[in-house]
């Protein structure tokens, strides 16, 4: 059994500073890797999150930029390798643990991975959804990568997000900025569809590669006031 300081020490020592861990029994059945694996006992997880630099994001206009692709794959590989070492972690300890990668498409029809991270963290208070469809974290914005290890060890970190202190407010500055209209009043009426169309278009440029976009990303405010941002601690 891993304590809730042994836990937080081990993260803090692999560079993560963001994160939350907890019961998400009554979200598993909708992760598409519930199909593929049976994860009965497994029934928590922690979420993890690292934050994307300024300079990453500084140059963005109406695209994305060669550097923005760079930092963004070099900080999902962080967290691929955070995660497994994580796992590995768990199970020397006598626990099973499945690192979920950051960024993996299994149907491309849907766009779906193995599951959500951005519910898995918004379920543990890490963040919340954002106007956008992406997790806010304040002190952060959508200005985050997201990755989970799920495991049957009992483990409990809250967040900092509660339904009180979460929501976008006032701001919709990434409507503003979103190039085919596809951000509106909340996650319940994104237009995910127009998002990923564009994305794909994107992802044909020369150089890019990948599906990314990164413009309302750029546009949250990542306010650096927020006694949240740093919900493991």
């Amino acid at each position: 059994m891993v304590s809730e300081k042994e836990l937080k020490q081990f993260l803090k020592q692999s560079g993560i500073k963001l994160f939350s861990a907890g019961h998400i029994a009554r979200i598993k059945s909708e992760f598409p890797l519930s199909k593929e694996l049976d994860l009965t006992g497994i029934d928590y997880a922690i979420s993890l999150a690292y934050p994307l630099p300024e300079y990453a994001l500084s140059g963005i206009q109406d695209k994305p930029t060669l550097l923005y692709k760079h930092i963004y794959r070099q900080v999902n590989n962080l967290l691929d390798r955070i995660t497994l070492q994580i796992a590995v972690w768990l199970e020397e300890q006598g626990a099973r643990a499945i690192p979920i990668p950051a960024s993996q498409i299994i149907d491309w029809e849907k766009n779906l991975a193995h599951l959500s991270h951005r519910q898995v963290a918004s379920h543990l208070g890490l963040g919340f959804y954002g106007r956008n469809n992406l997790l806010i974290i304040p002190g952060f914005g959508a200005r985050t990568r997201l990755a989970t290890v799920l495991t049957d060890m009992e483990l409990y970190i809250p967040g900092g997000i509660t339904e009180k202190n979460s929501g976008c407010g006032n701001c919709n500055l990434c409507a503003l900025v979103c190039p085919v209209k596809a951000i509106h009043t909340g996650p319940e009426d994104f237009d995910r569809k127009a998002c990923f169309a564009r994305v794909k278009e994107f992802e044909k440029l020369r150089g890019i590669g990948v599906g990314i976009c990164g413009i309302c990303v750029k546009a949250c405010p990542a306010k650096k006031t927020s006694a949240h941002s740093e919900p493991g601690k």
